[in-house]
């Protein structure tokens, strides 16, 4: 599934705000590596090296489109599947913004990686935790019908786990965690917006398995039931909740 970081950007306001709020929990002082799992297009890893300015950074990302964009943007990031990574000695920050929901084994992997980070390193995480939402209802509602039943599977709500389920196995290795989830009610503008939002992220997994004619009818079909779900209001904007889940852990000794 390619990605195409000009359409996940569109809304990077949005979309970043969650990534402020994940890190401005972490306590780091002087790491001295810090590593971003799941860089995208790279535009929030300079915020790493802002904060952290003498740490070595680590940027990864398993879209070849998305790296190519992190690099234009002067970030030394690196083509790379998270399921590969492995925590070294000093890596004593890691952040993975908005990723781990496309991996169904993450669970088994945050443990792993919170295990074998050094003593007092921290690790943040967030995922979207909106997969009950209309949004997201709608798409699978749509794929169950005749026209497109069989032909491509997206993500329910057992992509995540909950904040206490995400917690008790980190805290169970003796680190100290912070867990969290917060709905965000995003103002969304232009047409269709909500349909705009959810072609750069749930909608990938099905516009790589129609052609052009059949992505753009199955555009067409699912965006009156979007507008139905999130009605534009009188001045054209449009309400869009959004829930996303956050755990920060200080790895024990």
């Amino acid at each position: 599934m390619a990605w195409d970081p000009t359409v996940y950007l569109t809304f990077d306001d949005d979309r970043s705000r969650p990534f402020h709020d994940l890190v401005a929990r972490i306590g780091a002082t002087e790491p001295r590596r810090v590593v971003d799992l799941g860089c995208g297009p790279g535009h929030l890893t300079g915020l790493l090296a802002a904060r952290w300015p003498d740490a070595e950074l680590d940027a990864l990302d398993s879209s070849p489109e998305m790296v190519a964009d992190a690099q234009a943007r002067g970030v030394a990031a690196r083509v790379a599947d998270v399921r590969d990574w492995h925590p070294g000695e000093t890596d004593d920050v890691v952040v993975t913004n908005a990723v781990l929901q496309w991996v169904p084994e993450h669970a088994e992997l945050l443990v792993s990686w919170v295990a074998g980070m050094p003593k007092n390193g921290w690790f943040a995480m967030q995922v979207p935790g909106n997969f009950n939402a209309p949004s997201h209802a709608l798409l699978r509602e749509l794929l169950a019908e005749p026209a497109w039943r069989g032909r491509v599977t997206v993500r329910d709500e057992l992509a995540v786990s909950t904040p206490t389920e995400y917690a008790d196995s980190v805290a169970d290795l003796g680190a100290e965690v912070d867990a969290w989830e917060t709905t965000y009610l995003h103002r969304l503008t232009g047409t269709d917006p909500v349909l705009t939002w959810m072609t750069g992220t749930a909608l990938r997994p099905v516009r790589a398995a129609l052609d052009d004619t059949e992505w753009d009818r199955f555009r067409a079909e699912l965006a009156p039931r979007l507008r139905t779900a999130y009605p534009a209001r009188s001045d054209g904007t449009t309400w869009f909740p959004f829930r996303r889940i956050f755990v920060v852990a200080r790895a024990g000794g």
